[in-house]
């Protein structure tokens, strides 16, 4: 208790213990002895006491000091006291010790600040925060690096603007709030949006905020661009995928070979020995050992295919009428459980690929897709559509260069492929079917059938939702086959007289201008001139000493410009000799080399450089 002037009347255990002060010690001192120096130096101890007069409570947090002059956080309370007429007859003060509150404040404080600095030095990152309904509630500069919008540009909208609009569509952002909400935490990767369109795929993480009482409040999200990172680990998987499918490859068309061979003695000695023989009996049993060696070349034609050491037999054919062709027969394979749907784009451009092997290769994947789907109701669907491959599709399928292809897929809605599975489905003898229904040779087959086709098999398969094939294959876009200088102008340096008409007739039909030489120094003396040429194609192996790299060298001295496309019927490994020049091996084909020249073309990337 205080006096109307601040002079302590009483004084309890509770202040004796928290201020220091025996009763004896403290009763009639003046209370500003418990403020700071600094603070009744300010007039603080008179104010509270005209305060609590004039409002009947004064109420403050401050430093205050005890009898050994340690100080503690003080919260005090001052209430006036009247009599029963109203009259002020004096003051009471509570007082409570704050202190580890205090200290507990400020070190959240510090937390924050700290908090608050780092999230702004990550530039990395994106670090921000959603509400409940995954509205943006803060915002970090690695967000506005990542992502391209400002804080005031983004903040209040739903996080969803992030997404592409088929995941929207499908329900992502719904799902991965409730997977965080649910399970403590969101973690995936996947294609995102930056404020100008482009994509980017993303490593994402989103946890759950919750206040002290373990109440949800809200979401912490952190992405992180890893298109990068991605790509590598996507080039480094292609490189050892190719490296492992051509080690299996040659293997494979080794004992193919051997085999064929076995296979030809055996074939021609039961041949033989049925027109050796009379008894029914014994032909009965040589037809079917001769059944036997005709499963067994189909076999090895199987195995040859996917080694790309079947000879091929391209033809310029139209994918959609080969499949109208086949269509009774595809029905015919999948049963009565499974429904096949063609989706057929017209006009499709037309492709040089061997005809048997497409039909083999589509039964193989039509009846695959039937037996993903078993036994109840599926559906099959074929489609086909002509395909403009950039850089960036070429480099994610793999060892193709950009160009017109036509693709075609076979989609099914079965049982899917696991991870494991989808990594091993091209293998040689690699199925998950039971023993006895299939050889694992099948979509063996149909990715030799396509790379030796110059094109690319892609598999897109999801565990539980089922798989999509789809075959790319080089096409011949109209646009890229009419007569005039569409292109530019070609010197051809080629000393086969037929070699060099077949190629200079090709590349007037691409729409090039051509210039014919037959060996270097005629190339030679064209270049010299003033005569505009773009692109140099010239056979390495050339007559009167100077091959086709030399000329190569030379062109380049001449024009610092020109493109130069290298051509021999030997292997790469036997001319190159570290130029690095690009390179097409005879026999080429017509869709092959107009892609090689679209590569060249002045205005792309240089490639090969002396």
């Amino acid at each position: 208790m205080l006096d109307l002037d601040g002079m302590v009347l009483s004084w309890n255990a509770g202040a004796e213990r928290l201020k220091g002060y025996a009763e004896t010690e403290i009763v009639g001192q003046h209370f500003s002895k418990f403020f700071t120096p600094e603070a009744r130096d300010a007039g603080k101890p008179a104010q509270a006491l005209k305060t609590a007069a004039e409002t009947g409570r004064w109420e403050d947090e401050g430093w205050r000091v005890r009898k050994d002059g340690t100080r503690f956080w003080a919260l005090a309370v001052l209430d006036a006291i009247r009599d029963a007429s109203g009259e002020l007859i004096g003051f009471a003060k509570i007082t409570r010790d704050m202190t580890e509150r205090r200290i507990a404040q400020q070190a959240l404080a510090e937390s924050e600040r700290r908090f608050r600095l780092l999230v702004s030095s990550v530039i990395d990152y994106a670090l921000f925060t959603l509400d409940l309904d995954g509205i943006i509630q803060s915002w970090n500069p690695g967000a506005e690096r990542v992502k391209g919008y400002t804080a005031e540009q983004i903040m209040g909208q739903h996080f969803s603007v992030f997404y592409p609009p088929e995941a929207r569509e499908a329900g992502d952002p719904d799902r991965v709030l409730l997977t965080a909400r649910t399970e403590g935490r969101f973690e995936g990767e996947g294609w995102r949006v930056r404020k100008d369109g482009t994509q980017f795929w993303a490593h994402v993480v989103i946890d759950p905020i919750r206040d002290e009482g373990g109440t949800l409040i809200g979401f912490t999200k952190i992405t992180r661009d890893i298109t990068e990172r991605r790509a590598l680990e996507q080039a480094r998987d292609q490189l050892y995928q190719a490296q492992k499918m051509e080690s299996v490859g040659q293997l494979t068309g080794g004992v193919a070979h051997d085999f064929n061979n076995l296979l030809t003695a055996v074939g021609g000695s039961l041949t033989l020995l049925k027109h050796m023989i009379a008894d029914q009996r014994a032909i009965r049993l040589l037809d079917t050992a001769e059944s036997a060696v005709a499963r067994g070349s189909r076999l090895t034609q199987q195995l040859l295919a996917f080694s790309r050491q079947h000879p091929a037999q391209p033809e310029r054919s139209n994918l959609n009428e080969l499949i109208a062709s086949l269509a009774s027969l595809l029905r015919h394979a999948t049963g009565e459980h499974a429904e096949i749907r063609l989706n057929l784009s017209p006009p499709l451009w037309p492709c040089d690929i061997d005809r048997t092997q497409l039909q083999s290769g589509l039964l193989n994947l039509v009846v695959n897709a039937r037996d993903a789907i078993g036994s109840r109701p599926g559906i099959i669907t074929i489609e086909t559509r002509n395909y403009e491959v950039d850089a960036t599709r070429a480099a994610s399928l793999g060892d193709i260069a950009p160009g017109p292809f036509v693709m075609l897929a076979v989609s099914d809605n079965g049982a899917g492929m696991a991870p494991d599975v989808r990594a091993r489905a091209i293998d040689p003898f690699f199925t998950t079917k039971e023993p006895g229904r299939g050889t694992g040779l099948g979509l063996s087959q149909v990715y030799g059938f396509a790379r030796q086709s110059g094109g690319q098999l892609e598999i897109d398969s999801v565990f539980g939702r089922g798989t999509t094939m789809r075959i790319f294959l080089p096409g011949l876009a109209p646009e890229g086959m009419g007569a005039g200088n569409k292109h530019g102008t070609v010197l051809i340096a080629e000393d086969d007289s037929d070699v060099l008409t077949i190629a200079s007739e090709t590349l007037r039909l691409i729409g090039y201008e051509v210039i014919t030489s037959t060996n270097a120094t005629e190339a030679l003396a064209i270049l010299k001139q003033d005569t505009p040429i773009d692109i140099l194609f010239t056979d390495i192996v050339m007559p009167n000493g100077i091959n086709g790299i030399a000329l190569a060298r030379e062109a380049r001295k001449l024009r610092l410009d020109i493109c130069i496309l290298l051509a021999s019927g030997y292997s790469r490994e036997r001319t190159d000799d570290g130029d690095g020049l690009p390179f097409i091996a005879k026999p080429y084909q017509m869709a092959e080399l107009a892609r090689q020249l679209e590569a060249l073309r002045p205005g792309r990337s240089r490639i090969g450089k002396l």
